[in-house]
């Protein structure tokens, strides 16, 4: 799987979050993208699963599949899922629930209706135990701790089965146990073949998990390369890490 941004641009009342940006996001890599608060990391996350129109500039999806115009109703169709930094959950809906209305359908009313199959439950509970949430399957996802939700939402974009995952600050507030169950589904999706993107502030995480960054300025390109080689260029420590 593999993404290719060619020329990407958004622009919000005459100031351009993201400027004329072409990278590409592969396969079978834990890609990083950092850079200083509004540098255009989530801009680049939202418009990549339609969540903002874009303005000017091409996705290119595996080759085949050019896209000008991307639909939040459609990214499943591309293979294309994303996690929240503000955590979006059915917060009335169990545990166990909110992750058999992505196994099960399309839409929430559907899915409140339709038979789970064995299948759908027996990959729900192997979710839960993923994320360690199987004993808190029966419980209202509103009465998780934020850790928990924010694992609980994890769980429903791993849940989608995509080829690409778009993770926008996944450990933000995680505990150090939270955090290891994170890095574990993001090195186990990096096995799969799966293009992960991951949008993180913390420099040891990016040192330690990424294969590949890319550093953004200003909604511009400034840097690219290995985390260890673009984490020490002079550019980058001026523009970002000396914040």
């Amino acid at each position: 799987m593999k993404i290719e941004i060619r020329n990407l641009t958004k622009r919000f009342d005459g100031v351009t979050a993201v400027n004329n940006l072409s990278l590409t996001l592969e396969g079978g890599r834990i890609t990083g993208i950092v850079g200083p608060n509004g540098s255009g990391k989530t801009t680049l996350v939202n418009l990549l699963s339609g969540f903002l129109p874009i303005d000017g500039g091409t996705v290119i999806i595996d080759d085949t599949i050019t896209v000008k115009k991307i639909q939040p109703h459609k990214i499943k169709s591309y293979g294309i899922t994303r996690t929240f930094q503000d955590i979006r959950l059915f917060e009335q809906m169990s545990v166990l629930d909110n992750i058999l209305v992505v196994l099960t359908e399309r839409n929430l009313w559907c899915a409140l209706f339709e038979c789970h199959r064995p299948e759908h439950m027996q990959k729900a509970e192997e979710v839960l135990r993923m994320i360690d949430l199987w004993d808190k399957r029966d419980e209202p996802a509103s009465n998780l701790s934020y850790g928990q939700r924010k694992l609980l939402e994890i769980g429903r974009a791993v849940s989608m089965e995509a080829r690409v995952y778009l993770f926008d600050e996944p450990f933000a507030g995680l505990f150090p146990g939270m955090a290891e169950i994170v890095e574990s589904i993001l090195r186990q999706l990096r096995s799969q073949g799966c293009a992960v993107v991951l949008i993180e502030h913390d420099m040891d995480l990016i040192r330690g998990l990424t294969d590949y960054v890319f550093v953004l300025d200003s909604g511009v390109l400034l840097a690219e390369g290995r985390p260890h080689e673009v984490l020490q260029d002079r550019k980058v420590v001026e523009a970002y890490i000396g914040n």
